[in-house]
């Protein structure tokens, strides 16, 4: 064991972890999962949801695994009565307020509290008083909100003042009064906005650009990168037949971390803008011509029309393009009075003009 090191237990693992880590941290680098909602390894710790409460020896009870440090010797049960009661106990507590929006949220079928409901919630709720109902923020064009199925996990606050650099989003209130949001009435303006999309673990934050155009399971996604800058951030874009629904950061820690700018998220609706340069069209003998593409376009515009070539002679024998008649036709006087300048300027030179002087002939 390195002195930097320190060994601990997890379920009866032996794990050799950093000094100073987290008991979650530990936990994920041996595979052993530990639920959780405010916990994101690129942001700070809160410590506020308390999903993944776990019991750990001769601790009176269960600690947060995100907010306890590692000690040598340390023992942890993730999964003993303990821990596996108080999680249950913070998953209903979750639930309580939550609306059952599950058939029509946009984060259904990758929403990290339906997943963690289905091992840790109960089959029928306890909660028989009136749920609360929080009003929707309007944060602009790109970010859309329901703010009643918000579990304050404050993801998206951190995000804000913490990789963004614009604290822009907040939480006022107390208690079940508590309400995230921008502080004044105003859109989020941040370039990396559409980064709270991602790391909303519930269906409060969704892309408004693509709310309620598919599901999860109904894509197909294809990794890229992003063209729009040097960067080269990674992505995967998501198809539904045939047809890119939306775009999501792919995590690579040399470039773009798990991040993505609004421009390189955004961006694909210009794919299909109804002001977007159609594709080439040719032949056809009633004059609209029939679609095809970008490769036989070029191809039959390289050899230009035909009353263009035969105007132009041997050029467009020779596959390239000449200049339109009526543009040789204009510039034919041109050239004989340049030629005759030339004739003038070789038989009778005259005096040096000043520099930036100009012709009389205007040249």
């Amino acid at each position: 064991m390195r002195e930097d090191t320190v060994t601990i237990e997890i379920d009866g693992r032996a794990c050799e972890v950093r000094k100073g880590a987290m008991v979650i941290e530990a936990a994920d680098a041996a595979g052993i999962a530990i639920p959780r909602f405010c916990y994101h390894k690129k942001l700070t710790v809160a410590a506020n949801c308390r999903m993944c409460l776990v019991e750990v020896e001769r601790a009176p009870k269960p600690l947060p695994a995100c907010a306890t440090p590692v000690m040598d010797g340390m023992k942890v049960f993730t999964t003993s009565e303990t821990a596996r009661g108080a999680q249950r106990s913070v998953m209903e507590f979750l639930l309580i307020n939550h609306p059952l929006d599950c058939p029509i949220c946009d984060q259904g079928g990758e929403c990290e509290l339906q997943d963690l409901a289905m091992g840790y919630g109960r089959g029928v709720s306890r909660f028989t008083e009136r749920k609360r109902v929080v009003p929707d923020k309007n944060l602009g064009p790109l970010i859309a909100t329901d703010m009643t199925r918000c579990i304050h996990c404050t993801r998206c606050v951190r995000f804000g003042s913490e990789v963004a650099g614009l604290t822009e989003l907040g939480a006022t209130g107390r208690g079940e009064d508590m309400r995230i949001g921008t502080f004044i009435e105003r859109s989020v303006d941040s370039e990396l906005s559409g980064n709270v999309i991602d790391v909303c673990p519930v269906g409060a934050l969704t892309s408004k650009p693509f709310r309620f155009r598919a599901r999860a399971w109904e894509m197909v996604q294809r990794e890229a990168i992003a063209a729009h800058d040097a960067v080269g951030s990674n992505l995967h874009v998501h198809v539904r037949r045939g047809r890119v629904m939306r775009v999501v950061p792919r995590e690579n820690e040399a470039v773009n971390e798990v991040w993505l700018s609004d421009r390189d998220r955004f961006s694909y609706e210009g794919l299909y803008a109804p002001d977007r340069l159609p594709p080439p069209r040719g032949g056809g003998d009633d004059g609209q011509g029939r679609g095809t593409d970008w490769g036989v376009g070029r191809g039959a515009g390289a050899g230009g029309p035909p009353a263009v070539g035969a105007a132009a002679g041997g050029a467009s024998a020779r596959g390239a393009p000449g200049p339109p008649a009526s543009t040789t036709a204009r510039s034919a006087p041109a050239a004989a009075s340049s030629a005759t300048s030339q004739s003038v300027s070789r038989h009778c030179p005259s005096s040096p003009r000043p520099r930036g002087a100009r012709s009389r002939s205007g040249a």
